[in-house]
């Protein structure tokens, strides 16, 4: 499918950078903002951006600030994290997609924090549908047993740690994903059990205030080999939608017809026939194709 760059302006007047994937359809079906997991670029997302348009759908893809084409020359100087990129950076995204298309559904995918995100964006309520895939914040005790400590050591103690010394991470030097600014390392590593917990009261009122403005439903998909979005991560990032109906699947990699699935595969193209073409079900039609995978 053939896409354009876009640029996309956010309240504070920074650029971000992305793609329009227009819809293959005389009648498209609604417009897709896909948000990324943190440190992976959005051209990740765009065998599955295609995927989506050649089945009726606007999509949108971009970089957050500080990531990929919206990478500033000096990373060191940015001073965001993740509420910057809920806030203003996904919240323009909606924005954009309206403005173009004002008669379509805002559809949201979002992966890993992507799918977090949504809730700090003041125009979130505008969002009709979402689909999350391995969506979580990041809370050590919810990561899968037998890796907790290695990835309590890795992204909450050493990722830190260097952060510190760098003034930015260098991810992509270590082979831990992009580079991240500084900020959203400490929002990974020191978000908490309650993610709002470190704002001060009047700050908290109003991030808890905006999660509770979203109405979309939310079909929240994980895998049983991800280690990061177990069930009981999947449980708390969902608990602060507390105006949604929420459906959460836990899959199984033999359901998909693979032997190990991870964090990130979901999005690779060998899933287009299997997992990619049942998110159409939701994404269209809002149907869960996956009922006996539900969990409470």
């Amino acid at each position: 499918m053939q896409h354009v760059a876009i640029e996309i302006t956010c309240a504070d007047d920074v650029a971000l950078h992305g793609h329009w994937w227009a819809a293959d359809a005389d009648r498209p079906l609604g417009s897709v903002v896909i948000n990324c997991a943190t440190g992976v670029q959005a051209r990740y997302y765009h065998r599955y951006a295609s995927f989506l348009a050649r089945h009726g759908f606007h999509v949108l893809t971009y970089d957050y600030r500080g990531i990929g084409l919206s990478r500033p020359e000096r990373l060191r100087h940015l001073r965001c994290g993740w509420r910057h990129w809920g806030e203003l950076d996904f919240d323009a995204a909606v924005q954009l997609v309206t403005e173009k298309q004002p008669s379509l559904p805002v559809q949201v995918v979002g992966h890993s924090i992507g799918g977090f995100l949504p809730g700090y964006a003041a125009s979130a309520s505008r969002i009709y549908r979402m689909l999350t895939v391995g969506a979580q914040h990041a809370y050590w005790r919810d990561y899968h047993p037998p890796r907790r400590m290695g990835y309590l050591l890795r992204w909450h103690l050493v990722m830190p740690a260097i952060t510190g010394i760098y003034g930015y991470f260098p991810g992509r030097r270590l082979g831990w994903l992009e580079d991240l600014p500084a900020g959203v390392a400490y929002s990974w590593s020191f978000g908490g059990r309650q993610l709002a917990s470190r704002l001060d009261q009047e700050e908290r009122q109003v991030v808890v205030s905006r999660f509770a403005h979203v109405r979309a439903p939310i079909l929240a998909v994980s895998v049983s080999d991800d280690p990061f979005a177990t069930k009981p991560a999947m449980r708390r990032a969902l608990g602060y939608y507390t105006g949604s109906r929420a459906i959460s699947v836990m899959l199984e990699p033999a359901d998909l017809g693979v032997e190990k699935i991870g964090h990130f595969d979901l999005f690779h193209d060998r899933h287009a026939s299997g997992f990619w073409r049942d998110t159409l079900l939701w994404l269209r039609d809002g149907i869960n194709p996956w009922p006996q995978r539900c969990f409470v």
